[in-house]
């Protein structure tokens, strides 16, 4: 293509001997260099821009570029182990069904811990524990999960063998992930993935994207109804002691505190005997004695809680099948009263579930007390720690390090102030989960 002569340029009134016929015939030659040139660009601009969200592939944009399509579909294996773990590798599976612009075919969870039930890994549909179409209509544009009759030819599959062994490097797995999210892989309608349970893949995403597609997950309403009714259990007890005590920071609090529910404790008391075989397995590993908390330490250190009133409800959250000591309800200090399933008259509502449900129901029973404690190298206590966190975000708080805010929760294995729990708030900048699903020391105060 030619460059505009004068006559061309004759429309605007301009010579091309003046200084401003000059400026207006080198701007029209501009446009029209750039119009001849924008699909060149456009397409570098189009890769570069891929590249790029390839790169930083935790971005929470919901640009239509990165919605995930509803004719290509990623197949995963069973999720298994406990309710949390299942929870990380749903979310991982997602996000890597995102990074592929796929939609992930709604997985099969497991109902029983394998490791210790008759029943093995018991198949659930991951919609009898959580809402399906809420969770699509809360990650819309982000994540997107589809039912197996959304396929059309159940023939167009290819299966993806995830490596294994410590040569199969996080940049490996990196590397396949971008290989098959292109042609002729790409073409097919579903790339099904063979091997491990998604937990044990290698993790290229950020705390934040996690925390989107936690924040997309509620309980079906069997389930949730039954957490009510344990709640509902737990506050009636604490109007039956008289119990008046708030945190400092609600004393301004416009409503009476006889219009607000009762405030309890929750403590995810980890001293189940296949928990303290695996703490001390860490702790050897890790070279570190802030992994294992016996009773005493537990009931000290949450008795010195900084600001606490009582009395006060605590509800203990523990594997009861597990547990091998009947003397968790004593030594407490007093104003502190403690209760756990049996005393609280709610075994029936749990028994009548397996381990799955029973998981789901504490899990929402401890994300709703006005008080949460809990082990940092627990995938349960972390990932409430981390709801908790998204909590207190919504609400414009930005650290809990230094003063008493709403939505509190400590880790009683690490010693904090006043010989107390740690103060804990989960760091949503962290690049990866890792932290979250192997434990840490570090709780952000």
């Amino acid at each position: 293509m030619g460059l505009p002569s004068c006559k061309h340029l004759r429309f605007f009134g301009c010579h091309l001997n003046s200084m401003a016929g000059k400026c207006v015939a080198l701007f029209v030659i501009a446009l029209v260099f750039r119009a001849a040139m924008l699909p060149t660009f456009s397409g570098f601009g189009e890769v570069a821009q891929n590249s790029f969200r390839v790169i930083n592939k935790g971005s929470l944009s919901s640009d239509s570029e990165l919605q995930m399509r509803k004719n290509k579909f990623l197949e995963v294996p069973q999720i298994v182990w406990g309710l949390n773990n299942q929870k990380i590798a749903f979310a991982r599976a997602c996000l890597t069904a995102r990074m592929m612009k796929r939609t992930l075919l709604m997985p099969s969870l497991s109902a029983s811990l394998f490791y210790k039930e008759i029943d093995l890994l018991q198949p659930i549909s991951f919609d009898k524990v959580f809402q399906f179409e809420r969770f699509n209509s809360l990650c819309n544009g982000f994540v997107r999960l589809g039912r197996y009759s959304d396929l059309s030819n159940r023939t167009q599959v290819f299966e993806l063998q995830k490596g294994s062994g410590r040569k199969w490097t996080i940049e490996r797995d990196l590397d396949q992930l971008r290989e098959f999210s292109k042609e002729p892989y790409d073409g097919y309608e579903v790339i099904r993935i063979l091997g491990k349970n998604p937990f044990l893949w290698h993790d290229h995403w950020p705390v934040k994207d996690y925390a989107k597609v936690f924040d997309c997950l509620v309980l079906v309403e069997e389930i949730s109804k039954e957490a009510d009714k344990v709640v509902s259990k737990i506050r009636e007890m604490g109007r039956k002691v008289g119990s008046k005590a708030v945190f400092s920071q609600n004393a301004s609090n416009s409503e009476s505190p006889s219009s607000l529910p009762m405030p309890y404790i929750a403590v995810h008391m980890r001293i189940e005997k296949d928990w303290m075989i695996h703490c001390k397995k860490l702790e050897q590993r890790f070279n570190i004695s802030q992994i294992c908390s016996s009773k005493e330490e537990i009931i000290g250190r949450v008795g010195n809680i900084a600001g606490l009133k009582t009395p006060m409800i605590v509800y203990l959250a523990v594997a009861d099948s597990l547990l091998e000591d009947n003397s968790i309800l004593n030594g407490w200090k007093e104003g502190l009263l403690p209760f756990e399933k049996k005393k609280l008259g709610v075994m029936g509502i749990y028994n009548k579930y397996p381990y799955l449900f029973q998981s789901a129901i504490d899990y929402e029973v401890c994300l709703r007390a006005n008080v949460f404690v809990g082990n940092s190298f627990s995938t349960f206590s972390s990932l409430i720690a981390l709801e908790r966190t998204l909590k207190m975000i919504k609400m414009g708080i930005t650290t809990s390090c230094g003063k008493d805010v709403t939505w509190p929760s400590y880790a009683y294995n690490i010693l904090g102030e006043l010989n107390g729990p740690q103060r804990w708030m989960t760091d949503m900048s962290d690049s990866s989960l890792h932290a979250i699903s192997y434990g840490t020391k570090d709780v952000s105060c």
